[in-house]
């Protein structure tokens, strides 16, 4: 039995639209936006486990996936302190962490009787004066001043009692940027926009 021209159209057709919304979403994911699920505490309480977010990629200039390099659009600004920021875990490129920015470039780093202090003054803002953060971690024992190399950040979670961050593991490199965390979209009772 041979399909009339009407029924190869709609095929035609049908394939061709799966294969431009398949191109779409891997331009959007690659480029654009990524969704992540977050797997564990250390961002208590701004994410929980099992919260689904997504990334804005294009923020800090995406990566392109060019093999054996490491070409990236152009930035719309750059990261800032305070920034929750999903990157390459420097010690294992096949796992994305979650954390926020301390520490930026050339600042030196601190934590004193629960308090974080850049460049010696304490943070009292909104996001950092209202965590304890304890001196976890050989990059931060007590009274141990670290300074931030160029090109870098060091990260801190939200539950600094159990949050594994650049107290253990240093710093994060500004190529291991993945994106800015911008919004909670599951579950349902969790939407929001992430500080």
């Amino acid at each position: 039995m041979k399909m009339s021209n009407k029924n190869k159209s709609i095929i035609r057709d049908w394939v061709e639209s799966i294969v431009v919304a398949f191109v779409l979403a891997m331009i959007i994911r690659t480029f654009v936006i990524q969704a992540f699920k977050i797997p564990t505490g250390s961002m208590r309480p701004t994410l929980l486990e099992g919260d689904l977010i997504l990334v804005n990629k294009f923020i800090y200039g995406a990566k392109i996936p060019i093999p054996f390099t490491d070409f990236r659009l152009p930035a719309l600004r750059q990261p800032k302190r305070g920034d929750a920021l999903v990157f390459i875990y420097p010690e294992d490129p096949k796992k994305c962490f979650i954390k926020r920015i301390a520490g930026l470039p050339h600042e030196t780093v601190e934590i004193k009787n629960g308090a974080l202090y850049i460049n010696d003054s304490p943070l009292t803002d909104s996001i950092f004066g209202k965590i304890f953060y304890y001196n976890y971690g050989d990059f931060q024992s007590p009274d141990k001043k670290i300074t931030v190399p160029e090109n870098n950040f060091f990260v801190l979670g939200d539950n600094s009692a159990s949050s594994k961050d650049s107290r253990y593991w240093g710093f994060v490199p500004k190529k291991n940027l993945l994106g800015k965390a911008m919004l909670i979209y599951w579950p349902p009772q969790r939407i929001r926009i992430i500080k």
